[in-house]
């Protein structure tokens, strides 16, 4: 048990709702799962079977999508257990580390993959004479790898200061999942240095962030208002509106989450299952819906799938 802490068990109070909507909640997050997980699944799939999107853009779009896979998958179970059974909210101590821990990492590993998503946009538009020698597959590695390894350690800190301190006696969650500011209401000692200290590490990272992306794009647009044909300028802005969607869609709700005075459970509960649930789905649709190449990648593994069959 970390630091003391005589609370072994928490309790989840899931989404606030009436009872009465148990079971459509339960089948339509159900549904959103399967596709969420499904839909990032086959941009794996069809990324790397096709030869043509082995690009740096499409291999970070792989560390995107398996991300989001998992990302969904440390939450939303948890949150279907607590709609269909009475002790589906019960969550042991350590299991709650684990996915507070968990959500924190994948969440602020995407967080500096989409930084690095709008780098690389960059350098694909305003050089791209000498993007593949700049982006190259070792530099690919190494940036993807940093953005892991910087989430894992920025994790670390949130989970360690959350859970050093001493949790003896309410053990109610008001949340769906072991996230840090409803666990913070639980502790007994005083927190106001911890969640400080914990505000300013997050507003650090997501406004730096932010920054980076908000900078990149600036230069995109200016480097899009360059290129003098308008098939060049319409195909530039439309890869990079895909990945300006699905930034907003994370940071907003995050903003709001994190970086804001005071909380309200129902309120932060539902903004949560945007980011949570609705993101992690979004991200496979934008990227296939709005991008031809991967649409004709999809088309072309249906077709050798269906002459498999033959």
């Amino acid at each position: 048990m970390l630091n003391g802490s005589v609370v072994t068990t928490f309790f989840l109070s899931g989404l606030p709702h009436p009872p009465v909507l148990d079971s459509m909640l339960f089948g339509i997050f159900l549904v959103i799962y399967i596709l969420t997980v499904l839909g990032n699944l086959l941009i794996l799939m069809v990324i790397r079977v096709d030869s043509h999107l082995h690009t740096p853009m499409y291999y970070f779009l792989t560390n995107l999508s398996f991300i989001d896979m998992w990302f969904s998958t440390v939450t939303v179970p948890k949150m279907l257990m607590t709609l269909v059974s009475t002790g589906g909210g019960a969550i042991s101590f350590h299991s709650c580390v684990a996915q507070l821990y968990c959500f924190h990492f994948l969440g602020s590993t995407e967080c500096f993959l989409y930084t690095v998503m709008s780098y690389d946009r960059y350098l694909a538009i305003s050089y791209p004479l000498r993007y593949s020698s700049m982006m190259s597959g070792r530099v690919c590695a190494l940036l993807a790898a940093g953005t892991w390894i910087t989430g894992s350690l920025h994790s670390a800190v949130q989970t360690t200061l959350i859970f050093h301190l001493p949790y003896c006696g309410p053990n109610e969650i008001q949340h769906y999942f072991c996230d840090g500011p409803p666990i913070l209401k639980l502790a007994c000692a005083d927190t106001s240095a911890i969640e400080m200290v914990i505000f300013v590490n997050i507003g650090v990272v997501a406004s730096g962030c932010f920054f980076l992306i908000s900078l990149s794009y600036v230069s995109i647009v200016c480097s899009i208002l360059r290129i003098r044909t308008s098939e060049g300028r319409h195909r530039a802005f439309q890869t990079c509106a895909s990945h300006c969607i699905v930034v907003l869609c994370f940071f907003v709700p995050c903003v709001f989450i994190y970086l804001r005075p005071g909380s309200r459970d129902a309120v932060d509960g539902v903004v949560t299952v945007f980011y949570t649930v609705l993101t992690p789905l979004l991200n496979p649709v934008v990227y296939t819906l709005r991008n031809k190449e991967v649409k004709k990648a999809l088309f072309k593994l249906k077709d050798k799938v269906a002459f498999s069959q033959r």
